[in-house]
């Protein structure tokens, strides 16, 4: 099952990136693949909210639905995915927001496994190049939102 760890410095509050992380309605917007998102449920619990939701991923001529439980944690400072349902076998996602100065240290990891043998197959090819990707977009998107581009922004290695 392919594993992937990403980790970014941004230049911005982790309030601000965990809220442009937990804002599902607007992922069609600026991520790659992602057609449509839907929030089916939401919970709020006293340390953290529960989401289910839907997201339509859309490649060529390939789409499929993943639903997923959300959990925000209300001090903000990681948000957890879990699979429910889809074309996945697997699925297990956790976005951590952690103070760095005046900065946001972004640590974005993901499991997941395809049930089909020929996608398995094809996303070990582009696993780690379609997460970058991913992670690119939030960050592309923070700097929409937040600022424009100045230094301090990078990608860190760990």
């Amino acid at each position: 099952m392919p594993h992937h760890r990403e980790v970014r410095r941004l230049p911005f509050p982790p309030d601000q990136v965990f809220s442009l992380v937990a804002d599902i309605k607007a992922y069609p917007e600026f991520i790659p693949w992602c057609e449509k998102t839907l929030i089916r449920k939401h919970v709020k619990g006293k340390d953290r909210d529960l989401l289910e939701a839907d997201l339509i991923a859309s490649f060529k001529v390939y789409r499929a639905r993943l639903s997923s439980i959300v959990w925000l944690h209300n001090d903000r400072s990681k948000i957890d995915i879990s699979y429910l349902d889809g074309p996945l076998k697997h699925l297990e996602s956790t976005w951590h927001f952690l103070p760095d100065d005046d900065h946001c240290k972004l640590v974005f990891e993901v499991d997941f496994e395809f049930r089909n043998a020929i996608l398995r197959k094809v996303a070990g090819v582009v696993f780690t190049e379609a997460m970058q990707r991913i992670a690119g977009a939030f960050e592309a998107r923070a700097w929409d939102l937040y600022g424009e581009r100045r230094a301090g922004s990078q990608k860190m290695l760990e």
